[in-house]
């Protein structure tokens, strides 16, 4: 009889009879087995018989299977060569009705991170059992062994036999255990042994079959036998890793402007044969691009593809090396390279196209054609200064010619295919200084007489001339300019777990208003559930074992889970199940995990740090807490007779009446507190709330808003912020939350507080849509969202807005239903200047007028934060010094508080220098670092917090590219919730006068 464990039970049992002489214990035979995935990666083979005695005689063996998966996945290009910008086909095939992922990136992507890279192997470490060692105990669940026998002297022909203990204790009881089986059997399994200990032999004797053990001893290890190994845990399980192991007279022109990391990134559904066919061009890079498929099926689960490849090539190319973006005034060496991998020598024209943008000046003599032989490059460089801001584009062309001028001795060869390569690359020409941004929104209502509005565009003394551009644009929804950028909401990092929300909970809220209202599309709904998926993906990243959700994640252990975070992503898995897959195990865990929080009274206990300060107002921090939780339960929605609610509720309901007789600072619990009493369905006191809320309310000419009374001072006139603190944004719209939630539905008084409120909260939007943070942006965007369906008429809009200038300069925008969530834009011309906006017809229209410019930093008024910035080594002798350089910095909080909310610190790179990346990670080693990212040409550093003692830190930077005339660049560290608290330092490259000669 045979038996295959796998993964910890009994895949496969066989019985096999074999024919033996009377009297012949002995025998051989063959079997076979199916090796499938579901007894991989690791089989226990075991094969035992009973003898007519009783006896069982048994034997293991450890079979290593490949990691294959059921789900047989294929993948293959068209060709393995192709053209840059030339089509191409790749072909899927899986298992029939398969969903499958395909991705293509650039072969450099995978050699910096390849033990990140999914593989069968990767995926089988996932299991929590490959194989059981030993059953581990002894109890009573166990075969009873038989019973002991007396060690005595046998004297036998004159001789004494003394008996001996052996050395080994393998039985073919000891075979079945060490593959994970109990026994329950009347046969003879155990060897026999003495009632005593007896002193072991120098040697033992054998007996049974050769690779059998018996009943009888057996000297050493039983053959085949697994033995323990270091790694595996007390009971024999061992234990999972998530990843180990990454025509001819006519010239052919390629043009090569795109340049992606990731070619191809698509969810694919196969046909009926499992099959499918995608055809796509090939990217301009000349690279060797890497694909790989992942399907999922219903019936054969889960399969992966090998890893194929396809080589972009051409027999000559051209590629330019520039910077990423240089400062006005700094000049570098654009150079071309024509790389030859023809086996002949060929000549080739390089021309640089001329611009108005730039000046280009040859580096060498001007030749009109050069010699490239075979597998050799040639380069021709220019020094380029740069004379117009923005992005400017370089269009390089390598001809080869049709010449008989000889190259050495020989006749240059024309190729038949790829005879001219030209090159786009863009650089980004910014101005000097630091960039400011100003918006003016307002929503603007047609009346008989027309609705008007004047707007002065205003520049300070200290603008970096050239700089200033302002945009006028025209939307026919009050959520248009947030849909148009969902993924870019806010103008910061998204690299910590509460950041990601803002990624993801704002598509939910415009999801459900446009399917409220009718208005939602394919597109814009296939976009925002895209968003949903990458997003929900990416929240699982900061999720604890025990359920919560910290900023950070389970970074070493070293954080426990954030109570407001926890609820935070609770409400919003909980809502966005009806958009996407959630699982609910993330849901029920959360849940659980608040639960625990839950004190006696009702409120919930804090655990780990509020981020920002702003919200530990209130009657204290405990009730505000517990408010905030009680929405989020609400609104995903529990019912209010939930056990958790119903108490959570006890404990507002204790605390609400001296919330709303106090003033000042409980203006943000207050808030938060009517809004829970709406969900909760208790009018009285959202009504009595409100009422005190209205008695601290700003009212200013047709608006209304709450703020904090001891608002934080601004670091100084240049510096002020244009939009309002992100705190009195976030209880601004708990306060429109709370009129929107009246019981059956919100009375006309409501809807004309709403509408108040929101000519106020329209105008602190950025550009993109979104506010100063994260929170006040999630939670303005939930009040706005309601308070556009509240307001919803459909067919009313037909309204023109008519834009003009103080001078000659005019246009006009139609809204209508048909482009009610168009985006309209113009850039206005005169800066600074005088505008006026007219709106006729009927309906609302939402305008916004984004106004840039840079200004040169100047220190004035108390900063927030104290930050020193210095450069090493101050040496500037040898080349070296030039080329790799210490940035060190010190950072301190000085604001009024114990410690600031969490900061981020943004060192941008001096132009043609890269950061070291290896450096940069290293600064997570320090216990006060949260985390690092490089994204193009800044580097982000994130503090938990900040306190009045000096920290200190520093990586290294290289020069990639040289620039001349070198800029300094700037370092800042803000607020991340206080936005308009922020301190920027100056620093310089020390040998920058030199640097220019860096790669000569």
């Amino acid at each position: 009889m045979d038996n295959i464990k796998a993964r910890g039970s009994i895949a496969q049992s066989e019985t096999h009879v074999l024919s033996i002489k009377q009297g012949e214990l002995k025998g051989v035979f063959s079997f076979s087995f199916r090796v499938e995935s579901d007894i991989a990666p690791i089989a226990q083979l075991l094969v035992y018989t009973i003898l007519p005695n009783g006896e069982v005689i048994a034997d293991t063996e450890e079979l290593d299977i490949e990691n294959c998966f059921a789900n047989k996945v294929n993948l293959s290009f068209s060709s393995a060569q192709g053209l840059p910008a030339s089509n191409t086909s790749l072909k899927i095939t899986a298992a029939p009705y398969s969903l499958c992922g395909l991705r293509a990136v650039d072969k450099s992507v995978l050699l910096m991170k390849p033990e990140a890279e999914f593989s069968p192997q990767s995926v089988y470490n996932l299991l929590s059992v490959k194989k059981i060692f030993s059953m581990g105990y002894r109890g009573p669940m166990n075969e009873d062994r038989e019973k002991c026998i007396n060690a005595e002297d046998i004297t036998h022909n004159g001789i004494i036999y003394i008996p001996k203990q052996f050395i080994s204790d393998d039985d073919a009881y000891s075979i079945f255990e060490s593959v994970g089986l109990n026994i329950f059997t009347n046969s003879k399994i155990h060897k026999p042994h003495f009632c005593q200990p007896l002193p072991y032999p120098g040697m033992s004797m054998n007996y049974g079959a050769p690779g059998l053990a018996s009943s009888r001893s057996l000297p050493g290890p039983i053959h085949g036998m697994a033995t323990p190994l270091a790694g595996i845990d007390a009971r024999g399980v061992y234990p999972s890793s998530s990843r180990e192991d990454s025509s001819a007279m006519k010239v052919k022109e390629t043009i090569r402007k795109y340049f992606p990391e990731t070619w191809i990134w698509e969810l694919i559904p196969l046909d009926m044969w499992g099959k499918h066919e995608l055809a796509i061009k090939v990217p301009d890079t000349i690279t060797e691009w890497k694909a790989s498929a992942l399907c999922l099926s219903g019936t054969a689960g889960l399969g992966l593809s090998p890893t194929i490849s396809l080589t972009a090539f051409q027999p000559f190319f051209l590629e330019l090396t520039l910077p990423y973006s240089v400062v006005r005034g700094e000049a570098f060496t654009l150079k071309a390279t024509v790389f030859n991998y023809l086996s002949h020598c060929i000549r080739v024209s390089i021309q640089l196209e001329a611009s108005s943008a730039f000046l280009a000046i040859p580096v060498e003599k001007n030749e009109e054609s050069q010699c490239v032989c075979g597998n050799k490059q040639r380069t021709v460089s220019w020094a380029v200064t740069p004379k117009s801001l923005g992005e400017v584009n370089f269009t390089a062309t390598a001809e080869a010619l049709r010449s008989q001028e000889l190259c050495g001795n020989k006749v240059p060869h024309f190729p038949e295919i790829g005879q001219k390569d030209t090159v786009i690359k863009p650089l980004l020409v910014e101005p000097e200084g630091i960039e400011r941004e100003e918006t003016f929104n307002t929503l603007l209502c047609a009346s008989e007489t027309g609705g008007s509005e004047k707007l002065s565009l205003k520049l300070p003394s200290n603008v970096v001339e050239g700089s200033a551009r302002a945009t006028y644009s025209v939307l026919g929804d009050i959520l248009g300019s947030a849909m148009q950028n969902l993924q870019n909401l806010l103008r910061m990092p998204y690299g910590c777990g509460e950041q990601n929300m803002v990624l993801f909970t704002p598509n939910i809220y415009v999801l459900n208003y446009l399917n409220e209202t009718g208005q939602l599309t394919e597109k814009i709904k296939s976009k925002a559930i895209s968003y949903l998926i990458s997003g929900y993906q990416r929240q699982l990243n900061y999720k604890h074992s025990d359920g919560s959700y910290s900023t950070f994640g389970d970074r070493d252990g070293r954080s426990q889970g954030n109570t407001w975070l926890t609820a935070f992503v609770l409400k919003s898995f909980s809502q966005a199940q009806s958009h996407i897959f959630v699982e609910d195990s993330h849901i029920t865990d959360s849940l659980t995990w608040l639960s625990r929080k839950q004190k006696e009274n009702g409120c919930f206990q804090r655990s780990g740090s509020l981020l920002n300060n702003a919200i530990k107002g209130g009657v204290d921090d405990e009730v505000t807490l517990s408010a905030y939780i009680t929405i989020a339960l609400l609104e995903m929605p529990l019912l209010v007779t939930h056990s958790i609610v119903r108490n959570a509720l006890f404990c507002l309901e204790r605390a609400w009446q001296s919330a709303s007789e106090a003033q000042g600072s409980f203006v943000y619990t207050k808030a938060l507190l009517a809004y829970a009493f709406a969900l909760a369905g208790d009018q009285a006191k959202r009504n009595e709330l409100l009422e005190s809320l209205h008695k601290e309310a700003v009212k200013e000419e047709d608006s209304i808003h709450w703020q904090r009374p001891r608002k934080p001072q601004e670091v100084n006139e240049l510096y002020s912020p244009h939009r309002a603190p992100s705190v009195d944004v976030e209880m601004t719209s708990y306060c429109l939350l709370a009129h929107l939630t009246a019981q059956p539905a919100p009375s006309s008084e409501d809807l004309s507080v709403a509408t108040q409120i929101v000519k106020w909260l329209t105008k602190q939007q950025n550009p993109n849509g979104g506010f100063s943070s994260t929170q006040d942006t999630v939670v303005a965007l939930q009040a706005l969202s309601k308070y556009g369906a509240a307001t919803f008429i459909k067919g009313e809009k037909a309204a023109t807005v008519t834009v003009k200038s103080a001078g000659t300069f005019s246009e006009e925008f139609q809204v209508d239903e048909a482009k009610r969530l168009l985006l309209q834009e113009v850039a206005l011309p005169e800066i600074p200047g005088k505008y006026s906006t007219a709106v006729t017809g009927s309906g609302c229209v939402y305008i916004q007028t984004s106004l840039r410019y840079n200004i040169l930093p100047k220190k004035e008024g108390k900063a927030p934060f104290t930050l020193k910035v210095e450069t090493l080594p101050k040496n500037c002798d040898g080349v070296s010094t030039h080329r790799k350089v210490q940035i060190h910095v010190n950072i301190s909080y000085t604001g009024e508080r114990p410690s600031s909310n969490m900061v981020i610190v943004d060192v941008k790179m001096v132009s043609g220098f890269i950061p070291v990346k290896s450096s940069v990670r290293k600064l997570q080693e320090m216990a006060q670092i949260q985390r690092t990212e490089v994204s193009t040409n800044h580097v982000l550093i994130y503090f938990e917090e900040l306190t009045h003692h000096i920290l200190s830190f520093f990586f290294s930077v290289e020069q990639d590219i040289a620039v001349k005339n070198l800029k300094p660049a700037t370092i800042k560290a803000y607020d991340y919730y206080e936005t308009e608290e922020f301190t920027i330092e100056e620093y310089s490259v020390p040998c920058s006068a030199e640097s220019e000669h860096g790669n000569d």
